[in-house]
This record gives structure tokens, C-alpha cells and sequence, in this order.
């Protein structure tokens, strides 16, 4: 199965030749990937004596599957000149010591209680397609909008230049991603809705600002999911919030640990998957476990914005969070697992009410690429962490409700924005390279693996002012300034007008981009933009009075927004979402799709590239701490200094002039 595998995956398309190619990380591009059965979510009841014991070998089961990928990734010439050549030395021996690893776990649990059944069964792993190879000759398009990767790719394993160019298989390290998950966003329909919110409704919100990880907190450890296990996560994490997390972190060194927050009673704990544009940059984890070695390449992209909100439920009051509570949503194995627990959501700045679950997003230019994740917002009442680290949490129905026996606490939604072009798919990335977030090595860093991880380690004070806060109908936190029963959804707010999106199109060729400053707070109602005060192309920007959470005179709020991409848009079901599905190739998006466009200083022109959302904190990247882009940047403007240094020397000119006219004046009288 192997050899078929390979021998159809590797095969270029293009006189026979090879696809296959060499990436500066030293991993190969490969055709397929390796397919295991995830033990971790089988494990439901695990005695909490024997936890530490089982997450140790759960860590050891997937530090396995990452060799033994590598070692077929690296092996296609000779799984296709011998048929059995992956299953005696590969597969077989994999499949030995996972048996090895789950009597481990067997045994630990076997101590302290019952022994669980069936665990044999989960020893063996399949080889299977990726689904990365490049088309055959005389295939185009992929079916989603975009062409697949490896149309110009340079043929043969030595004569390609380490670190030029994605393959067939795209991706600076040869596994992943390409063109294929990529979609515009403009061909997605607008999908995202939100339960009717009831009588009881906890209707508030509660911001917190903990910056875009500015500080350059990174590691490849997880200690959630693999306490004491470094690079138990195989890929980077940006980390916010808490300073003191990697694997090793107790309870107290978390409470102990300085944060990133402004307000110092939010020490809690965010982090997520770096997001890296392919570019053949050569990052500080280049050769390291967790980066380079295991496939994670390329530029790490600094976020432009990070947005933290805690919103109610749609049914009923909020119970606060238990301190240290955990949680983990999304699903980082669900390219082999598959979708059940998966819960990606990407789109643009403007188009926030259309979510991209299995796709990256193709942005118009002058949108933002934007991931959101909306974490479990229903507690068993008991734990604060379960043996699979999701059965003590849970998703709401459809209607707002959580499941029998548990109880709604504050709902995270975690919004990153990230200044990011289009990759060009039409050269594999060449021009303007793809992006990608970071990913264990066999789940080829497919879109529908991104997650969200969060540790509660708020003030109890302040947990007790959020829940309050929300059930009262508040707007509270960083930035808020709402009176008591101020409510967002209380008033209907003016939309602005919308204006037709142009289709995506990938940019041919380098432009030199503008540099921008941060934006305002870019949160958005259920995905419709909402005028932030830029639209006016940038006119008297110097007279506008500061965004408040009120709205001004005369403006309008929606009663009913549609659920987008806001972290205070109306509350609408927990459940992972299904997969949005791109119209046909070639459709355009509905009119009065929104826009997004900005003028040449990079602000907004028409309202709808950048939106403002009541009571939604928004952490901008400063200027300079912006990562450097492969692009050239222009010069902004300048500010009122440098307009006064220019002015002077001319007033300073007009006073002697009519310094001389009076002296004329005075010679000719006399």
C-alpha cells in the first residue's frame, strides 16, 4: 500500500520525472503521511495517580509517529523500489512500540484501578495518501479557487537550491501546506450564525488586554496535554498571558509568574500555534525539535492584533470559572483524527460572517487574515482538567444549552489578526510566499488542525467581577467605559454601506507596501463591519475624539447580529461548526459582500476593512516590533513634529519679508 501510495504521490506529472524534493530543514517532501489511531482522546477515565505515568507515554506515542514520519518522508525511493520496504522498516517496528507504550499505560492504570480494555488495538498505524501530490498533466484547478502547487516546481532531488521554492507539496519544509488549502474568502457564504438569545440570557462581556506576545514568548512544550515532557507539542506556540509557561510550570509558578496583561489579575495562560510565512527564513528554532527538524519552517508572524473577550450564555447566568481551570479547544491531530473535535474558524478583517473551517483564507487586499476560536463554555462543576482534557468542559446545543450536569461559565473567544498577503498559488509561492500555523509533522500543517489552549489563573476577585459583569449586561475590562446596563445589542446600529469585493487574486509580483500603523480596536458584531471613525480617507483624523463603548449620536446598533468573527457578537452555539463550503470556482460572493480596502497610508476608506466592536479589548502589535516582511516597506507620514520642522523656516521667511516691506516704507516717507 505503501509503494502505491508513493508511487502516485511522488510522480511529478511531468515526464515521469520525480516531485519529490529537498527542503533546507533536511525533511523531504513526501506523498503521504501516517495515519495512527489518537489514544489520548480513548482515554476517558484515567485515576489521577496514574496520569502523570500515562501523559508521559501518550507524549512518547506521538514523539513516535514524528519519527516515523520523518524516516518515510525521507525514504520514497525506496518504498518504490521495494513494495515491502515500509512495513518492515517502518511500520512494523512503530507498530512495536506503540504495543510497548500502551502496555506501559495499561499497567499504570492497571495499579491504581481497572485496567483498560482494548488498548491492543489502537498498536497499529496506516500509511495513507496526503493528498499533496501536484496534478496531473492536463488538471488546472483544485475545485476550492485556487491551483495546485508544483506547476513550475524544479524537477529532480539535487538541483533544486535548498530553501527556494515549495514543491509539489509545498511548505519551506516539503510538508505542507499547498495550494490546495487555500480558498477566497469571497467565494465562502456567509455561514455563521448564532442562537436566539432568551429572557435569561447573560447578555455582557469582559475584555482583556494581553498584547501580541511582543515579549517573543515561545517553546514547543504543552503543558496541558504533555506536563514534563519537553517539546511535547512538536510545534511552536505564541504564548500571552502568563510568562512562566512551558512544560515543567507548577500550579504555584503559575500564580507566581509575572503576565502580559494590563491588568496584573489576569495571569491566566493563552497560547496558540505560531503562524509562519514560508519565505525561507531561518527562525532561532531552525534546527530544533519542534521547528525545523519536525517540518515547523519559515518566518514566525507577529500578530497584529490580539482580542480576548468573555461573553455570557444565551440560556442563563454565568458561574464563575474554577481557578486553574483548562482548556483545550480544537483538535490538533484532526487531519487523521478527523473533524469531530475540530474547531478552526478562519476568514478576513471585513467578511467575519463567512468562517473557513478546512481552508486557510485567500484575503482581497487590504483585509487581514483572521483566526478565532471560541472555546467550550460549559463546566461539569467538578474538575478543572479530565483524563483527555475534554469530557470536564463541553460545547453548548444548538439552542445555547449546555449538556445535563453542566454549567455555563464565561465563554473565551480569542480573536488573532495577522497582517498577511495572499500567497501567490500560481508559482507555489514564490512571489508572495504561503502561510501556514505550525503543526505536528504528519498533520502536514493543514488549516483544520489549528487550536486554542487556555489556563485560568485570574484573581478570584476579578473572575467574580466578570461573571458578574456579564450577567448584569455589562460591557467591563480593558477599554470599556459602559454605564450599567449597557448593552450592545439594545439599539440597532446604521450599518455602512457595502460595497462589492473584488475576486482574490493572488499578487503576481512584490509590491512595496505602506507601513501601517496599529488600527483601532478591530472586534466585529457578527461579522458586518462597523464604522471605527476612518472612513473618511484619512481627513481630519487629528480632530476625531477617542472611540468610546457608547454610540454616537444619531448611530444605531444591531438587535440580532449574525455571528462572525467578534468576540461580542451574539452568542451562538458552542458546537464545532460544520464545514463552510466555497461556492463554485470561478462564482463571485453575494452583493453587498463586504469590502475591506484601504487607501495608500494603509487606513481603512471605506469602514469595512477594519471594524470596532463594543467592550472588545484589542491588543496592537507596536510599529516596531512588527516582524520584517519579504516586501519592501515605504516610509509613513510624518507626525506634527516633523510638519512643524518643515513650517518654520517659511514663517520665518514671511516675517522678514514684511520686515522689509515697513523698513521700504519708512525710506520712502523720509
Amino acid at each position: 500500500m505503501a509503494a502505491n501510495v508513493y508511487a502516485s504521490a511522488t510522480d511529478g506529472g511531468s515526464g515521469g520525472d520525480s516531485a519529490q524534493t529537498r527542503s533546507g530543514t533536511g525533511v523531504r517532501t513526501a506523498g503521504s503521511t501516517i495515519d495512527c489511531p489518537d489514544v489520548g482522546s480513548k482515554l476517558t477515565s484515567v485515576p489521577e495517580q496514574a496520569r502523570g505515568e500515562v501523559d508521559k507515554e501518550l507524549a512518547l506515542l506521538d514523539e513516535q509517529i514524528a519519527k516515523a514520519y520523518q524516516r518515510l518522508s525521507e525514504s520514497a525511493q525506496q518504498v518504490q523500489q521495494d513494495s515491502g520496504f515500509a512495513d518492515n522498516a517502518i511500520m512494523n517496528p512503530l507498530k512495536d512500540k506503540r504495543a510497548a507504550a500502551l502496555e506501559r499505560i495499561a499497567i499504570a492504570i492497571d495499579r491504581v484501578g481497572d485496567r483498560p480494555e482494548g488498548l491492543e488495538a489502537l498498536a497499529a498505524c496506516t500509511v495513507r495518501d496526503s493528498g499533496n501530490q501536484a496534478p496531473a498533466q492536463g488538471e488546472g484547478q483544485d475545485g476550492n479557487g485556487g491551483q495546485q502547487a508544483g506547476q513550475e516546481q524544479d524537477q529532480g532531488q539535487d538541483g533544486q537550491e535548498e530553501g527556494d521554492g515549495q514543491g509539489a507539496n509545498g511548505g519551506q519544509a516539503g510538508n505542507g501546506p499547498v495550494a490546495a488549502d487555500f480558498a477566497p474568502i469571497t467565494s465562502v457564504q456567509p455561514n455563521a450564525g448564532s442562537p436566539r438569545q432568551g429572557t435569561k440570557a447573560s447578555r455582557g462581556s469582559f475584555a482583556t488586554d494581553c498584547g501580541v506576545n511582543e515579549n517573543g514568548l515561545f517553546n514547543s512544550d504543552n503543558i496541558i496535554a504533555a506536563p514534563g515532557v519537553t517539546n511535547g507539542a512538536h510545534h511552536f506556540h505564541d504564548y500571552v498571558g502568563n510568562q512562566a509557561n512551558n512544560a515543567f510550570a507548577s500550579d504555584q509558578d503559575l500564580a507566581d509568574a509575572k503576565t502580559s496583561c494590563v491588568d496584573q489579575g489576569d495571569k491566566s495562560s493563552y497560547y496558540w500555534p505560531v503562524l509562519r510565512l514560508q519565505n525561507g527564513t531561518q527562525e532561532q528554532d531552525a534546527k530544533s525539535p519542534g521547528g525545523g527538524i519536525e517540518g515547523n519552517a519559515g518566518e514566525i508572524v507577529t500578530p497584529k492584533q490580539v482580542t480576548l473577550t468573555f461573553v455570557g450564555n444565551p440560556q442563563g447566568k454565568v458561574t464563575e470559572m474554577p481557578r486553574l481551570l483548562r482548556i483545550i479547544t480544537g483538535d490538533a491531530k484532526s487531519f487523521v483524527n478527523g473533524p469531530a473535535n475540530a474547531n478552526a474558524s478562519w476568514s478576513c478583517t471585513g467578511f467575519e460572517d463567512r468562517q473557513l473551517k478546512d481552508k486557510y483564507p485567500l484575503c482581497p487586499q487590504g483585509s487581514d487574515v483572521v483566526r478565532t476560536f471560541r472555546f467550550q463554555s460549559c463546566w461539569d462543576g467538578r474538575n478543572i482538567d479530565s483524563a483527555n482534557h475534554r469530557t470536564h468542559v463541553a460545547f453548548t446545543d444548538a439552542a445555547g444549552n449546555c449538556p445535563s450536569g453542566f454549567r455555563p461559565i464565561p465563554q473565551l473567544v480569542q480573536r488573532i489578526v495577522y497582517d498577511v498577503d495572499a500567497p501567490s498559488l500560481e508559482d507555489g509561492g514564490r512571489t508572495t510566499p504561503l502561510f501556514a500555523v505550525d503543526s505536528f509533522p504528519e498533520q502536514l500543517h493543514k488549516p483544520v488542525t489549528d487550536h486554542g489552549d487556555f489556563i485560568n489563573v485570574f484573581d478570584e476577585d476579578l473572575m467574580r467581577e466578570m461573571a458578574d459583569c456579564i450577567n448584569d449586561g455589562r460591557t467591563c475590562g480593558a477599554g470599556a467605559e459602559a454605564e450599567p446596563g449597557d448593552n450592545p445589542e439594545e439599539e440597532p446600529q446604521e450599518q455602512p454601506t457595502k460595497t462589492p469585493a473584488e475576486p482574490t487574486k493572488a499578487p503576481e509580483a512584490p509590491q512595496e507596501q505602506p507601513t501601517r500603523t496599529p488600527d483601532a480596536q478591530d472586534g466585529n458584531a457578527g461579522g458586518k463591519p462597523v464604522d471605527a471613525g476612518d472612513g473618511d480617507g484619512g481627513k481630519d483624523q487629528a480632530a476625531k475624539p477617542p472611540a468610546t463603548n457608547k454610540p454616537a449620536p444619531g448611530q444605531e446598533q444591531p438587535k440580532e447580529p449574525e455571528q462572525g468573527g467578534s468576540p461580542t457578537a451574539a452568542q451562538r452555539t458552542d458546537e464545532p461548526e460544520v464545514f463552510a463550503t466555497p461556492t463554485p470556482e470561478g462564482g463571485t460572493a453575494n452583493a453587498g459582500e463586504q469590502g475591506g480596502s484601504k487607501d495608500d497610508t494603509g487606513e481603512d476608506t471605506d469602514g469595512l476593512g477594519q471594524s470596532q466592536a463594543v467592550g472588545t479589548a484589542t491588543s496592537a502589535a507596536p510599529t516596531p516590533s512588527v516582524p520584517s516582511r519579504t516586501e519592501p516597506q515605504a516610509v509613513g507620514s510624518g507626525g506634527l513634529a516633523d510638519t512643524g520642522a518643515q513650517l518654520w523656516p517659511a514663517a520665518a521667511g514671511a516675517v522678514l519679508v514684511i520686515a522689509g516691506f515697513v523698513v521700504l516704507r519708512r525710506v520712502r516717507r523720509g
